[in-house]
């Protein structure tokens, strides 16, 4: 399996290091060459394979550019001063295409096994001004080898990276470089005539305007297949997947498709998503501009756009662009936490090598050694905050202008949206579950989405698993989890066209009276919740037969062949306090509908402590891994799909003393019977 990596990850290659084959994608030409540094990080100019010499112990690149140019790494046969290979990609000096990697599609770059796995891969994102950069680095970690995408671009090209990795007369060489690697003019002669822009692009260093190119144009975050990934519900359209207790968001676990983090380092910050579609240049017209007249100046970086991403309606776009913001603070998050380890485990490498010679324990040399092993691991993490910094700015800039544009099924309680709330006429894409935050950036709230309808029900825990739970008593959690799933209910009866969700509550003991009373009272439901073993058993057979009928005429192929008396709405079914009430009969026909009724318009919104069903023992398993959880605190057991953060859960509050819940009940109830008397 493919190891996607982004900028500061690193990934083991065990014993993968006989013929590793990197293979790049450039989509037009770049020169490749490979450098190979000593212990301190050294590079000499017979220390680098290029066209000129494609050969090094252990080491062959290209005798030429192209677009899809491969090298080959034996590790093993690699001289044992050699501690870090990296791997450079650089624009051809002079020639026709590209000025820089900003205006082109994003390189990727893949490291190939001696067996032809793929064992990594690399996407270079959010580039702009860059005409040279360091793309891969293999370099030895104790007894073996490690692979780690780098990305750092330079937008001096060829000659300030190999001075920056301290190759003597770095422009002599580059010079060199880029010579072998042009191919021969006809006649002789220059290989390519000189133009403007490879006369006026070196010391550039900023350029405010970002070309729309291919995947990966621009500085912002670039995705290489086109697709859209898969939100933290698991699904992009046909998506499936598995979950368990610590699983991803959502109703399925991942996506195969890897989206590349914001902007890691300067230049111009570009708020373009994969998923959004830049404007089409404009057309030129037909009156040349006069010599004399000036350049028109760079436009500035526009800011971000709610709903800047593809879809056919701005609610899809709006979706597909919160669940890009996720992915990107996920990976951002990502590179940062590797970063950080790297510069830990740099670190201790050094103080190994100071400690390792006992003549060299004491003195002051030993305390220079160590005093600069510390100041270098604080230079590496503050490289790596200031870099996730950027991007947090930038994704909390986009949060700023999204979350007020959000239709009311995914905006918060708090949103002036509900306010000013009507029946919809047709149901929403997705419904908000919470909110989702990261530890390194906490003020960054990414709204969590789920699509409609819900493929998974939903379990609100009410049990003492959370680490914000103690701070409650048992009663008060219970109080809290019955509160948060009526919330839930009340928003999907909200977002839903009137009549188009019934709901149902099971109550077996009456102890949820007062967190039922908004359903009640508004006149949502349509029977008062069933209270007794009797009624949870009437309640659980009456949506059991329901399902059994729909099933049978789905698979026989005739939908619309149900009784006349079936209600066509979907079912919502709210169990409070199980399993008091529950005999084996019931649990059988609520672990059936947890199952089968999702499929057949019935969804299951659970409310359990599960040490309290610890009696039914593992018989009770599938129906937990069957429902989504979701915690009446803040609690973090939900994970991504790509990296496997653990993300802290928020729910869904109504903000003390604020009546939109009950106004909103009042209008869902008030459309419900103006629908009945219409028809």
């Amino acid at each position: 399996m493919t190891a996607e990596l982004v900028r500061g990850q690193n990934h083991p290659l065990d014993d993968n290091v006989n013929g590793l084959e990197i293979r790049v994608a450039a989509g037009h030409p770049v020169l490749v060459c490979v450098t190979c540094a000593d212990g301190q990080g050294a590079v000499t100019g017979r220390s680098i394979a290029h066209a000129g010499a494609p050969a090094l112990p252990g080491i062959e690149v290209p005798r030429a550019t192209g677009p899809f140019p491969r090298c080959t790494v034996d590790l093993a046969a690699v001289p044992d001063g050699v501690h870090r290979v990296g791997v450079v990609l650089a624009l051809p000096e002079g020639a026709p295409g590209p000025a820089r990697f900003g205006a082109t599609a994003a390189p990727h770059l893949v490291v190939i096994g001696r067996d032809g796995a793929e064992l990594a891969g690399f996407t270079i994102s959010a580039l702009d001004t860059e005409t040279a950069l360091v793309a891969l680095e293999l370099y030895r970690h104790r007894a073996g080898w490690k692979v780690r995408a780098v990305g750092q671009g330079y937008a001096d090209g060829l000659a300030r990276l190999l001075a920056d990795q301290g190759v003597p007369e770095a422009r002599e060489t580059a010079a060199a470089i880029q010579r072998a690697a042009a191919p021969p003019a006809p006649g002789g002669g220059t290989p390519y005539p000189p133009t403007g822009a490879a006369r006026t692009r070196a010391g550039r260093t900023n350029d405010a305007t970002a070309v729309a190119g291919g995947p990966g144009a621009g500085a912002g975050p670039t995705r290489t297949d086109g697709r859209i990934p898969a939100g933290p519900d698991g699904r992009t359209t046909g998506g499936s997947g598995a979950s368990g207790d610590s699983e991803a968001p959502g109703d399925s676990g991942n996506s195969g498709a890897v989206r590349q983090p914001p902007a890691a380092r300067g230049g111009p910050i570009s708020y373009t998503h994969p998923r959004r579609r830049p404007a089409p240049p404009a057309a030129p017209t037909s009156t040349p501009t006069p010599v004399s007249a000036p350049a028109p100046a760079p436009s500035a970086p526009s800011g971000p756009v709610a709903g800047d991403a593809t879809g056919w309606s701005l609610e899809e776009r709006l979706y597909n662009q919160v669940w890009g913001m996720f992915e990107d603070l996920a990976r951002s998050v990502a590179a940062h936490r590797s970063a950080v380890e790297f510069a830990e485990s740099r670190l201790d490498d050094e103080l190994d090598r100071a400690l390792a010679d006992p003549r060299g324990r004491i003195g002051g040399a030993a305390d220079a050694a160590r005093e600069a092993a510390h100041a270098k691991c604080e230079q590496l993490t503050a490289r790596a905050r200031q870099a996730l910094d950027r991007d947090l700015a930038q994704l909390s800039a986009e949060s700023e202008v999204v979350e007020p544009a959000l239709p009311p099924a995914c905006a918060r309680w708090d949103n002036p949206v509900w306010h000013g709330y009507r029946a919809p006429d047709g149901p929403p894409l997705a419904v908000r579950l919470g909110d989702l935050t990261l530890p390194e950036a906490p003020g960054l709230i990414i709204p969590f989405l789920v699509r409609l309808p819900l493929e998974r029900g939903l379990w609100v825990d009410s049990g003492h698993t959370s680490s914000a739970a103690p701070l409650l008593d048992g009663d008060g959690l219970r109080r809290a989890a019955l509160d948060c799933a009526v919330a839930h209910a009340a928003r999907l009866a909200a977002v839903h066209p009137p009549g188009d969700l019934t709901l149902h509550v099971v109550d077996p003991a009456g102890t949820g009276a007062a967190a039922l009373a908004p359903l009640v009272a508004s006149g949502v439901l349509t029977a008062p919740p069933a209270a007794g073993a009797q009624g949870v058993a009437a309640t659980l057979a009456h949506l059991t037969e329901r399902v059994d009928l729909v099933t049978m005429a789905l698979r026989g192929g005739a939908p619309d062949a149900l009784p006349p008396g079936l209600d066509p709405a979907g079912q919502l079914l709210i169990v409070n306090d199980f399993p008091h009430g529950f005999d084996d009969r019931s649990v059988a026909r609520l672990r059936y509908l947890a199952d089968e009724g999702p499929a057949a318009g019935v969804q299951l919104l659970l409310v359990a402590d599960r040490e309290d069903a610890a009696g039914f023992g593992p018989e009770l398993d599938p129906l937990w891994r069957s429902l989504l959880r979701i915690t009446a605190v803040p609690d973090d057991h939900l994970a991504d799909p790509w990296v496997r953060h653990a993300w802290t859960y928020r729910p869904l509050t109504v903000p003390p003393g604020s009546a939109v819940l009950r106004q909103v009940l009042d209008q869902v109830a008030a459309a419900r019977r103006a629908g009945r008397d219409g028809a």
